[in-house]
């Protein structure tokens, strides 16, 4: 299983980016999605959602209105849309895959991609 993350860059606070995360070894659409971020000196944290095959999504409340997380199954691809970026967002993004698989919650994770805001 492969999750390749791409997209990450420097921008200005205010500017926009697209992340987006490939998956390769798996069924995509039976996997709910995630993006979390770490940035230096704080924990990971949780960004956004979006369940198996799509529908309702989830993000935090620090993004939530300037992010969002859509899905294209028939590209094995979830992308996070990024507007109005704020310093506080400059962080390694990594894309997760999950699924419930018998009784056993499987994970996957992705690189992670360097997202950069200056003020």
């Amino acid at each position: 299983v492969q999750l390749v993350e791409s997209g990450g860059g420097s921008v200005q606070s205010g500017g926009s980016l697209k992340l987006s995360c490939k998956v390769s070894g798996l069924t995509f659409s039976d996997w709910a999605m995630f993006w979390y971020r770490h940035s230096p000196g704080k924990e990971r944290e949780y960004v956004a959602a979006i369940p198996a095959g799509g529908g309702a999504t989830d993000y935090d409340g620090s993004v939530k209105g300037r992010f969002t997380i859509p899905r294209d199954d028939a590209r094995s691809t979830v992308f996070l849309h990024m507007n109005s970026l704020k310093p506080a967002d400059t962080a390694v993004y990594y894309c997760n895959a999950a699924a419930r698989i018998g009784v056993e919650l499987t994970n996957y994770w992705g690189q992670g991609v360097q997202v950069t805001v200056s003020p």
